[in-house]
């Protein structure tokens, strides 16, 4: 009689991740680009038509773009100064700049719009209160209900990608050409203009496209900053058509969340394309450390300068939730004896929001975990293997990450509410799989890089010692791998724990996180509570950041 061959444990594991990612990537975007084209059996463009024939969709579509070009434009001509001065210049304080710098990028964007909106508010805002009071002004002088306003925090909170993409690229460039232009007797102002800034062409595009995706796929900042002052964007739109909760609702809303689909990976792979393209050298086999520049007689100004914008942009809007946090009452404002920790305890005390603290932590610990299981072996799959179509899980993880928030919400709800076959709506396991689906990238990309590194001897080895390849997995690849396993970890757990826009089109009545929480605290003018969660939630995110900054000595973070 003959055995049955024996299953190879490693293309067993290795086709179900892989089969995982396109049952729950590829199939629910399938299916909502289908939909989007397909009205009762036949293939057309009327939907298309129909949505964007409305003036609000279009004028949702053109704000939308114009918003994103304008923190685009603003984010890069903000952090390209402040990446050369940090990274290039002899700026004193610079470790500590660029720590306040990358702040608001660990901060949850809706939690900052709150904190601006308490700053700005026309009535009670504190910088208009403070104004009112020092100019004797009849009128504030700053609303944050406007496409300044929407602007301005949307800059403010997205601009971080801008400045990590160029510092990091500014860091590692080719000195030979700027100190030929030195010696040749120009400037450091000349310099910088005519050979660092094309040089860093490529580098400045990249971050200012990530800007332009991030701040276009953002629904939290325009549902609190925008919404209030009848300025709708793509996103918000999509969420309304949502709530309508008719068949005619969610083919509007699918129309507008392919198109924003489209437009951001669009943009995400001609960023990778360009990228890609061998124009540009700024890194080459001699010594990749740039000189410092010596700013002078500029040192102090500049040093005064960039501590004004990490003031204005990082410690501002944090001191403004934390200090409502602790106000007695709203009504008497910021004065001595307002101060007191009474509006903690009914937040810490209360069953309803502790049970959604709890949801959150469950909900972020389950889809870190099981999306770090999937993270190496898909990174395995990348870099340890010759099979054909290696790279195409990780291609299927950048497009999940690239896609924004609420298309992949909108996605999930129409493919898994029974349509066709899974019913995981209103269940903590569609808020897990959207929290896998969208945070996945950076954990794969960690884990890669670290695998790289581990020679392929050991696994053979391990092997040819007759260990199996799972147990060679075990006991050899992820202890050397360990850092990187567990900063893949806190990438999935960080994100998901705070997040907003797919929790709250996904949530049911027993699954609410912390975010939704926080969203309807404020949308319910609650602003006390929902400055106490959102101090929580930044306790938080900042003792996770500390760890992962600890276990991977700074180079990673959330």
């Amino acid at each position: 009689m003959k055995s049955l061959p024996r299953i190879d444990s490693k293309f067993l594991v290795i086709a179900l991740s892989v089969i995982t990612l396109l049952y729950f990537v590829v199939f629910p975007m399938a299916v909502l680009i289908y939909d989007s084209f397909v009205i009762e059996g036949a293939f057309n463009f009327s939907n298309y038509k129909e949505v964007y024939s409305q003036n609000v969709n279009w004028r949702a579509l053109t704000t939308t773009v114009q918003l994103s070009i304008i923190v685009m434009i603003a984010s890069v001509i903000v952090t390209f100064p402040l990446a050369w001065l940090v990274g290039r210049t002899d700026l004193p304080g610079k470790k500590t700049y660029r720590t306040l710098l990358v702040a608001s990028y660990m901060i949850p964007p809706y939690v900052g719009a709150i904190a601006w909106v308490q700053l700005l508010n026309p009535s009670v805002g504190y910088l208009n209160m403070i104004f009112r009071w020092m100019f004797n002004l009849t009128n504030s002088p700053f609303d944050i209900y406007t496409t300044g306003g929407l602007a301005w925090v949307l800059t403010l909170f997205y601009s971080p990608f801008a400045f990590i993409t160029i510092s990091r690229a500014m860091e590692k460039m080719d000195p030979t050409l700027e100190e030929a232009a030195r010696v040749s007797g120009a400037s450091p102002l000349k310099t910088l203009i005519d050979v660092t800034l094309p040089l860093m062409a490529p580098s400045i595009l990249a971050g200012g496209l990530l800007v332009f995706i991030a701040a276009g796929s953002c629904f939290g900042i325009p549902a609190i900053v925008g919404m209030p002052g009848n300025i709708e964007v793509m996103t918000t739109r999509i969420v309304t058509y949502i709530y309508m909760g008719d068949d005619k609702g969610i083919r509007d809303a699918t129309a507008l969340a392919v198109s924003l689909m489209f437009l951001a990976n669009f943009l995400l792979f001609f960023m990778s394309w360009m990228l890609g393209r061998k124009d540009y050298t700024t890194i080459s086999g001699k010594s990749t450390r740039p000189n410092m520049v010596e700013l002078g007689k500029w040192k102090w100004p500049a040093f005064i300068g960039v501590g004004l914008y990490s003031f204005i942009a990082v410690i501002l809007p944090l001191g403004s939730i934390v200090i409502t946090s602790f106000l007695k009452s709203m009504s008497k404002g910021i004065v001595w004896g307002n101060f007191g920790i009474e509006s903690w305890i009914p937040v810490i005390t209360s069953s309803q929001y502790m049970e959604s603290i709890l949801n959150s932590v469950i909900y972020g610990v389950i889809a870190a975990t099981i999306g770090t299981i999937l993270s190496v072996f898909i990174a395995y799959l990348a870099v340890k293997t010759n099979i054909k179509g290696r790279s195409l899980p990780d291609l299927l993880v950048v497009i999940g990450g690239s896609t924004p928030s609420i298309v992949i919400a909108l996605a999930l709800v129409i493919t898994f509410s029974g349509n066709y076959g899974l019913n995981l709506y209103s269940t903590m396991w569609i808020l897990v799989v959207s929290y896998l689906v969208k945070y996945m990238t950076m954990s794969v990309r960690t884990i890669a890089a670290s695998l790289s590194q581990v020679h392929v001897s050991l696994e053979e080895a391990a092997l040819n010692s007759g260990a199996s390849w799972l147990r060679t997995c075990k006991d050899i690849i992820m202890p050397l791998i360990a850092p990187s396993i567990i900063a893949g970890w806190f990438l999935i757990f960080m994100p998901s724990f705070y997040e907003l826009t797919m929790s709250n089109l996904l949530y049911g009545s027993d699954t609410k996180t912390l975010g939704v929480l926080l969203y309807e605290l404020q949308t319910y003018a609650d602003t006390q509570n929902a400055s106490v969660l959102s101090v929580i939630i930044l306790m938080i995110v900042l003792i996770g950041n500390l760890i992962l900054n600890k276990i991977t000595k700074g180079n990673v973070g959330i």
